[in-house]
């Protein structure tokens, strides 16, 4: 049966007996592609959306904001929806009419569910499923493997994403209640550091895709993987700039050097800056705001080749928990000091050179403060 605007083809209590789902010859669709939808959804296509909304009990209104928020493209009236997104529906609906979320709170649990696994599954795709794919034996086309592969595949990579999203869920959680008061919650003093490629634009005119495409993927995953080792927060990658958040000041420092000492052995990368700024931080969707993202933001872009910039408010709070000295002056005097009693002189673990002071576009004057390791008078460190 067909629905129209009217809700005609709905029973008495509002629910809609389904259609059939059409055959692939009918919509025009190619059958593989159909395939692989029922084998991933686990569900034919039963629904319009009128008829989704219908069945979830959910106006037809609410649930175009849900499945926008989510990602998904208008598709008129075609049959193109399962018992699952009228599931999706009732449960979004559900924790609204349950007073546990209000219907802004649960459009941003959509919009960031979906914007996060978009990504996901089109890395999945295009680098993973790709590969994969290719096929084994002359003679075999692409279609004869990609079904088979993905039968497989598919429960495990699903139990995965969970066990990921609950570790990353108890840690956001962890931090949450961690938090001095309910305002700390929203808006939290954080350090932010942004890190980002020299001259990237030049390389795109130089590089052909796939070289600039394994580049960014070698500096996105290393970046990544020394963040998460060194427990910060990588809040996003713009393929040339990374944005990480970490609780204090030492790791997002510690984080900053890590990533300059690194790229700067790697010969095939190009040379890298980062800024870091320290102060009070709004989060939402998992990504920051404020006006310490933008400042740390401009520090980035003045900062020296394979250099680390921060501001005066993290080489305090560096200086408060003692990490870096106030000056080399003050440090040369602490080691004499202990020296005289016989005892060992501080340790720090970072240096700060007092910079330039220069206006910022809607900052006002900042004093940028170059970071270094202690003891490392060029500001680079050779280690492995």
């Amino acid at each position: 049966m067909s629905v129209d605007d009217t809700g005609s083809g709905a029973d008495g209590d509002g629910r809609v007996d389904p259609e059939p789902a059409p055959d692939a010859a009918d919509s025009g669709e190619d059958p593989l592609a159909l395939r692989l939808e029922g084998l991933i959804l686990g569900a034919e296509r039963r629904y319009t959306p009128f008829q989704a909304a219908r069945s979830a009990g959910v106006s037809m209104e609410l649930a175009s904001r849900f499945w926008r928020a989510m990602g998904f493209a208008d598709i008129g009236q075609a049959k193109a929806l399962t018992e699952a997104d009228v599931l999706a529906l009732r449960r979004l609906a559900g924790l609204v009419e349950a007073g546990l979320l209000s219907e802004a709170m649960a459009v941003q649990v959509a919009r960031s569910t979906g914007q996060t696994t978009a990504r996901l599954a089109e890395w999945q795709i295009d680098s993973f499923l790709e590969g994969l794919t290719e096929p084994p034996e002359p003679g075999m086309t692409r279609t004869e493997v990609t079904y088979p592969i993905v039968e497989l595949l598919l429960p495990e990579l699903q139990e995965f994403l969970v066990y990921v999203w609950r570790r990353q869920l108890a840690a956001s959680a962890g931090r949450v209640v961690q938090a001095a008061d309910d305002e700390e919650m929203v808006d939290r003093r954080l350090a932010v550091g942004f890190a980002d490629l020299v001259g990237f634009t030049r390389l795109t005119r130089r590089m052909e895709e796939e070289e600039l495409g394994e580049l960014v993927e070698a500096f996105e995953t290393t970046a990544a993987d020394l963040v998460a080792a060194r427990g910060g927060r990588l809040i996003k990658t713009l393929g040339d700039e990374v944005l990480y958040a970490a609780d204090d000041a030492g790791t997002a420092a510690e984080i900053a050097l890590l990533l300059v000492e690194t790229m700067a052995n790697d010969e095939t990368m190009p040379e890298l800056r980062v800024g870091i700024a320290f102060g009070t931080v709004t989060t939402r969707m998992g990504d920051v705001f404020g006006s310490t993202v933008n400042l740390a933001s401009r520090l980035t872009s003045i900062a020296p080749r394979d250099a680390v910039l921060v501001d005066s408010a993290l080489a305090e709070e560096l200086i408060r928990t003692q990490d870096a000295p106030a000056s080399e002056a003050v440090a040369a005097e602490e080691a004499a000091a202990a020296e005289k009693a016989g005892e060992d002189p501080p340790s720090y673990r970072f240096a700060l050179q007092p910079m330039w002071q220069r206006p910022v576009r809607g900052l006002g004057v900042v004093e940028p403060w170059l970071l270094t390791r202690r003891g490392d008078e060029n500001g680079r460190n050779d280690r492995p």
